[in-house]
């Protein structure tokens, strides 16, 4: 049995509309789920802690481990702001612009969006912190 040029068309646009909706939903975002991340605080490189598809909204963070004298190097989050929480160690947080914030194990640093700055260890033993970004609003 003959089908109308008509006829092929139309099933072919539907195929090809079916294959594209199943491979656009497959790619949509997750919403992110509650889940455990351990941490090797023996480890002295960098650690991912957060972020990526699937593990949240806008949220990213990683475990950072300096030694003394060293640093991350000057750097600007642009759109998104940031938390240091120090966990081990001593440092500053140099601010572009604006005064130094001192850093010491259990305590915590904002720096905003759009800000350049840099994080030392200005200590003699190794400074260990968490650093939490999320897409600012402003």
């Amino acid at each position: 049995m003959r089908h109308s040029p008509f006829e092929f068309r139309h099933s072919h646009i539907l195929s090809i509309l079916f294959v594209f909706t199943t491979v656009a939903q497959s790619q949509l975002p997750t919403k992110p789920a509650p889940h455990l991340i351990k941490l090797n605080m023996k480890s002295t490189a960098y650690q991912h802690v957060l972020g990526g598809s699937g593990e949240s909204s806008t949220m990213r963070s990683g475990l950072v481990t300096l030694a003394p004298g060293k640093s991350v190097g000057k750097h600007n989050t642009e759109k998104y702001e940031e938390m240091v929480v120090v966990l081990q160690g001593t440092g500053t947080m140099k601010i572009t612009g604006a005064d130094s914030l001192k850093l010491q194990a259990w305590s915590a640093a904002y720096c905003p969006s759009h800000t350049e700055h840099d994080v030392w260890n200005t200590g003699t033993d190794t400074l260990r912190y968490i650093y939490i970004v999320a897409e600012s609003k402003k």
